[in-house]
């Protein structure tokens, strides 16, 4: 009997939703929603069980772009992240709405960047001899025992400079004694299939690109680590300039949910930018500690009050197990909900194989995990018991394949 994955495979290739024209040229009337192979695997790797059979169920689709379904970083399980070539395969995967990052260069002008001072492991501007001269930290290569070394930051250089660079995916090698063994660092669970020359993206070239697509954005205020203000350059100017800039291109508040680490640019935008303020995202870190967990946990009605709206940790914090061993919603997870606030989480897909109970997001949960299928279980109870708005992925097609199903 042919395997369930065997024939899904193919279904899944052929299966699609047609969505709006897009004006990222490509000669063709139409752009379908393709989600290749991994949700059919996934789903085939799953634990026998309703959710599985509900999962298989929709293998033929109709598979459709969601909101539930925020493209992080674009699609960087397999392109360069922040690329025209990520965010585009996170369009075709179904994301409904696209993250950029958003850090400023010397020259002041906002690009996509997962960190202000990444360049080094998300390009190649070390084998630029003309710009890696200009990098905080030049390269050190590995020695006496010590790692190699490197920090190259867009606020070492100009929008131009930057928009020379090629994409690549995020990785180092720390025992590196040469720049090219340095740069040659992808994580095992990724590929360098498709990072020859990733088209990197400034944040009004990110915006018009999704908006030509009539998706929805996700900007994310990087938090600086350069000292503030910046030749004179201020947080609260660098926060107002990313929100002008969708006001400059005509874009609806509703379509843009702009996030930060810093509690301070939430309030900032609540206070200067009201119609943005109401969907900005307050990204959560301190829950990677326990004490943390506690405090922030007891926080949330305090942050409601001040007028957060949407709350987004890690998603290990959103679950846990019962003394059964089963997963359920956290401590956190019930009282977000208690003081009415939303919940976006991340990031799926950002691990590597779960046969070991996975990692940093599936910790609380990891006597529970044991292989890749475990993603769609712990996926299930984060929609349906944590009741989530939506969830990053570093690979959209896998949300979107159970969006889809759940029509979410």
């Amino acid at each position: 009997m042919r395997s369930f994955l065997a024939l899904t495979v193919l279904i899944g290739l052929a299966s699609a939703a047609v969505v709006p024209k897009s004006s990222y040229g490509n000669g063709y009337g139409k752009l379908n929603v393709q989600l290749g192979p991994r949700p059919f695997y996934l789903v085939d790797n799953m634990d026998e069980g309703p959710l599985k059979k509900k999962l298989q169920s929709c293998s033929e689709g109709p598979f459709k772009p969601s909101e539930f379904v925020f493209a992080h970083r674009g699609a960087p399980l397999q392109f360069p992240e922040h690329t025209k070539e990520s965010y585009t395969a996170a369009r075709r995967e179904g994301a409904g709405v696209i993250e950029c990052d958003v850090a400023f260069t010397k020259d002041k002008k906002l690009v996509c960047r997962h960190a202000q001072c990444d360049l080094h492991t998300t390009t190649n501007i070390l084998n630029r001899t003309d710009l890696a001269a200009k990098c905080t930290t030049p390269f050190t290569p590995a020695a006496n025992g010590e790692p190699a070394t490197a920090k190259c930051c867009t606020s070492d250089i100009t929008m131009e400079e930057f928009k020379s660079l090629c994409g690549k995916m995020d990785g180092f090698n720390p025992n590196a004694t040469t720049v090219e063994e340095y740069m040659d660092g992808t994580p095992y669970f990724r590929t360098d299939l498709y990072a020859t020359c990733g088209t990197v993206m400034t944040h009004d070239e990110y915006i018009g690109l999704v908006n030509s697509w009539s998706l929805k954005f996700t900007p994310e205020l990087k938090t600086p680590e350069v000292d503030m203000p910046f030749d004179g350059y201020t947080q609260e100017q660098y926060a107002q300039d990313m929100i002008n800039a969708y006001k400059k291109a005509g874009i609806k508040p509703s379509r843009v949910w702009p996030q930060s680490f810093l509690p301070d640019d939430i309030f900032y935008w609540i206070k200067n930018e009201p119609a943005f303020g109401k969907q900005a995202v307050y990204l959560d870190e301190r829950v990677d500690t326990e004490e943390g967990y506690i405090n922030a946990t007891a926080s949330l009605p305090e942050l409601a009050k001040k007028g957060v709206k949407i709350v987004a940790p890690a998603f290990f914090a959103l679950t846990k197990l019962d003394a059964s061993g089963k997963i359920i919603p956290s401590e956190y997870a019930i009282a977000a909900k208690k003081a009415k606030l939303d919940i976006v989480t991340w990031s799926f897909e950002r691990s590597g194989w779960l046969n070991h109970g996975g990692d940093y997001y599936y910790q609380y949960v990891a006597d529970a995990v044991n292989n890749d299928g475990d993603m769609y279980t712990v996926l299930d109870v984060l929609a349906k018991q944590v009741g989530i708005k939506a969830m990053f992925s570093d690979w959209p097609a896998t949300v979107t394949y159970y969006a889809s199903c759940f029509n979410l």
